[in-house]
């Protein structure tokens, strides 16, 4: 007659019991993952069509009279074709990704740029201010490729011998390179409509197609935030009341309106200072409700 092992019967019911839970643990996790994926993946697509539409044209053609009194000028087209700017870029967002930020690539380069463009074009500045602001937004975030902290100083150091490479005039050089060393809440201030603009630009681009962590499971505060964000759109109202306005539309599932505070909360306060700046009022509305 066998004798009863009550250890070894005991251990094993132990490891069924662990394996159990962790498959029923397992589980949600998958079928998240299964849920997500396609959406990630059409926000990918949206990202690398972003990127396509973004480095095609600048925000706006530039009128005659400037181009024809300066032919010779640094346009962002050659700023974003300079084997530097590409290099820079490319090594930034893969500083980030591998640390586990969101998309810092040309996407939301070419984002910037056009929409710190976009914003002095519809308050009515001139056309090489809005040209230098779009230039400036492209090159805010090349410090990354050196590390995240202070990367607005370092950018600047970057991007000055980019422009100096190209010719760019050093008063020009001093604006961009005030620009981007001032986009970042811990440390920068609006010193210019340029900087103005290039804050106001880089705390708006909060999106899905942001989100480079392909696993929904792992996501931080800062991807579920970006993930939720299906629209974000700066709308500029130059007639009447020079007001400027984040609109905002979130997944409430997937963070709450409390998230968005609990990270953006101080850049909120420095777009708000960088409308005051130029002459604005700044708002934030999400999910058509206005809140700032």
């Amino acid at each position: 007659m066998n004798q009863r092992n009550d250890a070894h019967i005991a251990e094993t019911a132990e490891q069924i019991g662990q394996s159990a839970a962790a498959d029923l643990g397992a589980r949600p996790k998958d079928q998240m993952r299964r849920t997500v994926a396609p959406k990630i993946e059409a926000a990918v697509a949206q990202r690398e069509a972003l990127v396509a539409e973004l480095t095609s044209e600048p925000v706006l053609g530039v009128p005659a009279e400037v181009a024809q009194e300066d032919p010779n000028r640094v346009t962002i087209t050659r700023v974003r074709n300079h084997p530097h700017t590409v290099a820079y870029l490319k090594n930034a967002n893969a500083n980030l990704k591998l640390i586990g930020y969101t998309e810092h690539g040309r996407r939301h380069a070419g984002l910037v740029g056009h929409i710190a463009a976009n914003v002095l074009r519809r308050l009515g500045f001139p056309a090489r201010e809005i040209e230098l602001a779009e230039i400036a937004g492209y090159l805010h975030d090349i410090g990354n490729c050196i590390n995240r902290e202070q990367h607005g100083q370092s950018g600047a150091l970057l991007a000055k011998d980019i422009m100096f490479d190209l010719g760019m005039p050093i008063d020009e050089v001093i604006l961009v390179m005030g620009a981007v060393g001032n986009h970042e809440e811990e440390r920068g201030h609006a010193v210019s409509t340029i900087a103005a603009a290039i804050i106001l630009a880089d705390k708006s681009d909060v999106h899905r197609s942001r989100v480079q962590n392909a696993d929904p499971t792992t996501f931080d505060i800062h991807d579920r935030v970006n993930y939720a964000a299906t629209r974000s759109f700066l709308r500029v109202d130059s007639n009447g009341e020079r007001r400027m306005t984040l609109e905002l539309t979130i997944d409430t599932e997937m963070a709450s309106v409390m998230d968005y505070f609990e990270i953006f909360l101080s850049r909120m306060v420095m777009c708000r200072r960088a409308a005051e700046f130029l002459g604005a009022r700044f708002g934030l509305h999400i999910n058509e409700v206005a809140v700032l």
